[in-house]
């Protein structure tokens, strides 16, 4: 068996190929960047934008996890014709890839519990109707769900749909909301809030969201979709108070909340657990502590001493 990780050489994508690798199972990053943590790998560079060189790259895998995508919502902001063309066309470039080969048994996509954010209840599943999204980047991820679902409808393509809960951890891109307090803290500079800060997540540890790819590619997992997400909640002022708590010193500041920003659900992964023996295993500070002992392995200049 070979699985190709789109974006594998990303936050998310890394520890995805290290979970596979580690299970002895042939892998192929695609991706912009070649991955820097292993080289045990294979390594196509190329976009999701790219049709034809995906299309090679599919032809000799038999999975395909499709973690490649604009990830940060500020960034989502910033540039959405971007976000559109590779979180939306990306997608379906790595479908239609999938479909043109031979030998790609199902395709497995990246989605987020953000797609819950315009929905009426608080508590949600899968099952859940979704509410018209407020923010661009929801936008995109529903459009990949719906293009996943219409491929497997129209071309009878296997796919799994996995709603990744806020991943943190080691190797996290500079921009998502731990890395940024915790290099704030290291630097003494104040800790910005948006809003009140009572807006919550149920943090997942990336090896633990890791491990939930390998699990969906059991045979269960065809074509159904599956909430990745951590069991605690965690408000992002909880998250500002226990990395001060690991660096001491640290002020808090508030400013005001960012438009169409994700308030929190609770959001059930109960179907992980019972059909795929998946569930997140990590506690929060446990993680936040890890992750703060490789940034600090990162960064020994004087600066951030």
């Amino acid at each position: 068996m070979k699985v190709m990780v789109t974006g594998g050489a990303g936050f998310v994508g890394s520890h995805i190929v290290d979970k596979f690798r580690d299970q002895g199972i042939d892998v192929c990053v695609y991706d912009l960047c070649e991955p820097t943590q292993r080289k045990d790998v294979d390594f196509v560079q190329g976009s999701v934008l790219d049709l034809e060189a995906l299309t090679k790259a599919a032809a000799g895998v038999d999975y395909i996890i499709h973690t490649a995508a604009v990830a940060d919502v500020k960034d989502v902001l910033a540039d959405p014709m971007k976000a559109d063309a590779v979180n939306v066309r990306g997608t379906v470039h790595v479908l239609e890839a999938a479909r043109r080969s031979n030998r790609v048994k199902r395709v497995v996509y990246s989605s987020t519990t953000w797609v819950y954010s315009d929905a009426e209840p608080r508590e949600v599943t899968e099952d859940t109707a979704l509410g018209a999204p407020s923010h661009f980047y929801t936008a995109t991820k529903i459009a990949g769900e719906h293009y996943c679902k219409s491929y497997s409808k129209l071309y009878g393509l296997d796919v799994t749909i996995l709603r990744y809960g806020i991943p943190y951890g080691p190797r996290a891109r500079p921009g998502a909301v731990v890395p940024i307090f915790v290099d704030k803290a290291m630097r003494k500079e104040p800790i910005t809030l948006e809003g009140d800060g009572l807006q919550f997540r149920k943090f997942v540890y990336v090896e633990d969201l890791a491990e939930g790819h390998v699990a969906a590619l059991k045979p269960v997992a065809a074509n159904k979709i599956y909430n990745l997400d951590g069991v605690e909640k965690i408000s992002i002022k909880q998250i500002a108070e226990s990395v001060c708590g690991h660096f001491g010193d640290v002020v808090i500041e508030y400013k005001p909340a960012r438009p169409g920003d994700f308030s929190g659900k609770d959001v059930s992964s109960v179907r992980a657990r019972e059909e795929l023996g998946w569930s997140a295993s990590t506690p929060f500070e446990v993680g936040l502590g890890r992750y703060i002992d490789w940034y600090k392995s990162r960064h020994k200049n004087p600066q951030h001493q």
